[in-house]
């Protein structure tokens, strides 16, 4: 039987627990709109900012996609008129 196009192969089904590497990640903010080189991803967690969550099997680094979608949500604003018009900066739980 020849598979008809609407059929997905089940390795083209992306799912939020899959396992991103740095420069899928990077791919992967591409297409949320969100420009990150996997160098700026990697500078990012070694110097401990604020981008998306990673975990580590051995020495190399993953990026959950479900975590990286949040992440990217997280760091699009409304339209803004000016700065006045930006949200107060978020204080870190302490």
């Amino acid at each position: 039987m020849i598979p008809q196009a609407t059929d997905a192969a089940p390795e083209a089904v992306e799912r939020d627990e899959d396992l991103l590497t740095r420069a899928e990640a990077s791919a992967f903010l591409a297409t949320l709109k969100i420009r990150m080189k996997p160098a700026t991803l990697a500078r990012i967690w070694s110097v401990g900012g604020a981008g998306p969550p990673c975990i580590h099997v051995r020495a190399k680094p993953f990026y959950p996609r479900g975590s990286v979608r949040d992440w990217a949500e997280g760091q699009i604003t409304g339209l803004r008129r000016s700065a006045r018009d930006a949200p107060a900066p978020r204080r870190p739980a302490s």
